[in-house]
């Protein structure tokens, strides 16, 4: 206990304490500012350094003070390793949001935030944010991390297209996707030093592209220097480690799957995974997909399957499986879920009238997901696409966005509560009952001018 000094503090405490046993922990990089209740109803205050064997001797403190329950900032990344060391001593933490919860004084220093977060965690004002599980967060590092590196290997694939560019190669522009087989079989060529127009041609599939042939061999035709091939050869090189990259991230995702998924039979897997694949054969190879068949988790984590909702796929479902976890208890109603991800207006009253509605910026990747799926319904045939259209033109696509993201988590929150299947035939009946409110309402506008409609019979 070399490392702090602790000290009686001065404030007392005029609210009315529900939880005696808090304390607050004002969190640095380097520093670590804490304030808590003593097993003899005294309130310490103690600074210690952020090294691991100091935090160790942090959470020793407070477990033989008989502290239950920590406040502490969401401080960038560094409340995350004193969080672990918590959760493992069994402490309950309280995460808060900075912007919530600010010293009233207006006085921010670490020993007023640590002082006023302990007063408000002892009388039981704030606020707790949610936090997956360990299994759940381990899921959320490889996925983000995949992600990161997805984002590396586009990076390079755009360097790629603008090497060949400088070489004046255009086969490029005339076939839909270079990361296609054809594409990449063409760039491998190409880099190994052909640089014979027809025997790059000779590789292509010509009946799979639109360009004529003399198109095709045209845009073979480029400028052969030495050092654009050796860059293009390098840029390959990094494409391939970063496909292996994601591959290996692929294989971290699964197995941190498999620990969530405990009731799985890891042996029964591969065999679950080739049935589900001759049924539901996909219609095309997305490039970024996952290399193992997600759907047998996620319908084992959510007890349905999900991916039957047009908007949803496995990438945007575990992305939220890794932030809210299995378990949508926490949020006793559909209302809080969606005001969770910040997807419920927020409306901006005084004086009795509403001067617009507050904007916030939104880093929750569930959030962010919900966003992505409803973007991709734009072109749609189904109900909710036919509502983002509506809402666009009318509303704008921001705000349509946000609304049928909001539905979107609705849906999703319904689905796995109530452990029903998603059953497109629901919309039908909707969609005749809107049918007939609008037939309705065009025969009262034609009464209205003294005309009538009627029906037209085949």
């Amino acid at each position: 206990m070399e490392s702090f000094e602790i000290k009686k503090s001065d404030f007392s405490m005029g609210l009315p304490v529900i939880n005696p046993h808090a304390a607050a922990i004002d969190i640095g990089s380097m520093l670590m500012t804490v304030s808590y209740t003593g097993a003899d109803g005294c309130s310490y205050l103690f600074e210690c350094c952020a090294f691991t064997a100091d935090l160790k001797a942090l959470v020793k403190t407070l477990s033989a003070a008989g502290v239950t329950d920590v406040a502490m900032e969401a401080t960038g990344i560094y409340w995350m390793s004193l969080y672990e060391l918590l959760e493992d001593a069994s402490i309950k933490v309280t995460l808060i949001n900075p912007a919530h919860f600010k010293n009233v004084a207006a006085q921010k220093t670490d020993v007023n935030e640590s002082q006023w977060h302990h007063q408000l965690n002892a009388c039981g004002l704030l606020r707790n944010s949610h936090i997956a599980t360990d299994n759940f967060r381990e899921l959320r590092h490889y996925i983000h991390e995949r992600g990161v590196v997805q984002r590396q290997k586009v990076d390079t694939l755009n360097r790629i297209h603008r090497q060949l560019t400088l070489m004046n190669f255009k086969f490029q522009h005339l076939i839909s996707d270079i990361e296609g087989v054809g594409g990449m079989q063409l760039i491998r060529a190409i880099a190994s030093g052909v640089s014979d127009p027809k025997e790059l041609l000779y590789l292509m599939d010509l009946k799979r592209f639109k360009a004529s042939p003399d198109e095709l061999f045209k845009s073979l035709q480029g400028i052969y220097k030495e050092h654009f091939v050796t860059l293009l050869k390098m840029k390959m090189e990094e494409y391939d480690f970063y496909k292996k990259q994601m591959l290996m991230y692929d294989q971290l995702i699964e197995g941190a799957l498999k620990k969530i998924v405990v009731d799985i039979p890891i042996d029964l897997l591969p065999e679950e995974n080739q049935e589900n694949q001759k049924k539901t054969k996909p219609k095309y190879y997305r490039k970024n997909e996952f290399s193992f068949d997600a759907k047998v988790y996620l319908k084992k984590i959510y007890g349905v399957d999900l991916t039957l909702v047009t908007a949803f796929d496995e990438k945007m479902l575990l992305d939220i499986a890794s932030v809210v976890g299995s378990d949508l208890s926490k949020w006793s109603t559909p209302e809080k879920f969606v005001a969770y991800l910040l997807l419920s207006p927020r409306i901006k009253k005084s004086g009795g009238k509403i001067l617009g509605h507050q904007k916030r910026k939104v880093k929750n990747p569930a959030t962010q997901a919900f966003r992505l799926a409803a973007r991709s319904l734009w072109n749609s045939k189904t109900p909710m696409g036919v509502l983002y259209r509506r809402l666009s033109a009318s509303k704008g696509k921001t705000t349509a966005n946000k609304a049928v993201a909001s539905k979107l988590a609705r849906l999703f929150y319904t689905l796995v509560t109530k452990k029903v299947e998603y059953d497109e035939t629901m919309w039908a009946v909707r969609k005749e009952q809107q049918e007939k409110r609008e037939i309705t309402k065009m025969k009262k506008m034609a009464e209205k001018f003294g005309f009538e409609i009627k029906r037209k019979v085949a």
